[in-house]
């Protein structure tokens, strides 16, 4: 936090440094459209929530809207914890005239239009909000009072519920750090490059807490997510015997499988699949669900991944189950033939490529019908 506060100190004394942290497009490591400038502007987002000061108005709009920005230009990043920050900390000041800044933010993408809660857009009370939009002349009026009113004319948010829904979202942005749950920290040091602190946090999260499914579930999850895959498959493996059905062990033993291989222990990752095989005997017509599908992916992953011996066996086995799961994605039938060429069958990587050039032609002939 030393440095969120360096950077929330440098914005409060200069606004000619404030366009350091507008909204700039990147391309993330998915692929994904991302904002470089993203964990720079959270930095002093955070600094904000713990340090609230009524001259910090101008900041906070400014803020606000770059998050707007952010997520409607990269609008599959969702909401997000730092844009809805903006938004409580816009809203704390309750001034009529930042219901266009609330809009913003609830419109940005399909996650925001569900997750940015509409009261945000009545902070500054119902009937004055409701009021002053109707009297406005901006292009969005009609707009916004198709979200502030019913079918009968009446708000969607009466002051009552107003008055319960702030202590609500001032809990989930408390005052004190030390009020925050470790996973937030977790996220924090994870947007700003520092694993370690981030492990840290976890394991501080972690220390102590019941192992039950939840606790498992969340820890391998972020595991994986720091990169800890051995660490993540331990997790997932204990989590088995929370198991209650068939479909659920079959998608157990395939999230082990996958975290097994990410930890380079193939045969692991091998004998995972096979239990994984096993449970979906129990699974009815599992074959024509996605869950099957994922299956055979994993298979064909672990022959592309594993070392010779035990990639042509993995393979034999992925190549005998794509036969009976019709529909597999082209992003499987890719790795099927990747995994073909690996094991020296080329007869099988021209199969799937000819099925994957065949597949990628007909998302190219849906795409060009839905354009036209």
């Amino acid at each position: 936090m030393e440095a969120a506060r360096g950077e929330l100190d440098r914005m409060r004394n200069s606004s000619l440094v404030w366009p350091e942290l507008r909204y700039e497009p990147a391309t993330g490591a998915g692929g994904d459209d991302c904002d470089s400038r993203a964990a720079r502007r959270a930095m002093v987002l955070w600094a904000l929530q713990y340090d609230r000061r009524a001259e910090d108005l101008p900041l906070v709009r400014w803020l606000a809207e770059q998050e707007a920005v952010c997520r409607r230009e990269a609008a599959f990043q969702g909401l997000g914890e730092e844009a809805e920050l903006a938004g409580f900390l816009l809203a704390g000041y309750q001034r009529v005239e930042d219901v266009w800044r609330h809009w913003e933010m609830k419109r940005a993408n399909f996650d925001a239009w569900c997750a940015y809660d509409v009261e945000y857009l009545f902070a500054a009370g119902v009937q004055d909000t409701i009021d002053f939009v109707r009297d406005s002349e901006h292009s969005d009026r009609d707009e916004v009072l198709e979200r502030l009113l019913d079918g009968d004319g009446q708000p969607y948010v009466s002051a009552e519920d107003l008055t319960r829904w702030w202590p609500a979202v001032r809990s989930r942005f408390p005052a004190d750090p030390a009020a925050e749950d470790p996973l937030r920290w977790v996220h924090r040091a994870r947007l700003i490059g520092d694993d370690g602190l981030a492990r840290k946090w976890l394991d501080r999260w972690a220390s102590g807490r019941r192992r039950d499914q939840d606790t498992l579930s969340e820890l391998r999850y972020q595991l994986a997510d720091l990169g800890a895959f051995a660490e993540a498959a331990r997790a997932q493996r204990e989590s088995l015997v929370f198991a209650d059905d068939p479909w659920d062990a079959a998608s157990a033993w395939q999230s082990l499988a996958t975290l097994e291989r990410q930890a380079g222990d193939h045969p692991a990752a091998w004998e995972a699949l096979r239990q994984c095989r096993r449970a979906l005997d129990g699974v009815t017509g599992w074959r024509e669900v996605g869950l099957g599908r994922m299956y055979v992916a994993e298979l064909f992953l672990l022959a592309g991944a594993a070392d010779a011996g035990l990639a042509e066996v993995v393979f034999a086995e992925a190549d005998r189950q794509a036969i009976e799961v019709p529909r597999l994605p082209f992003v499987v039938l890719r790795t099927a033939a990747e995994a073909a060429g690996k094991v020296g069958d080329h007869t099988r990587a021209e199969h799937y490529q000819k099925l994957g050039d065949a597949e990628q032609r007909r998302i190219d002939g849906e795409r060009g019908s839905a354009r036209s």
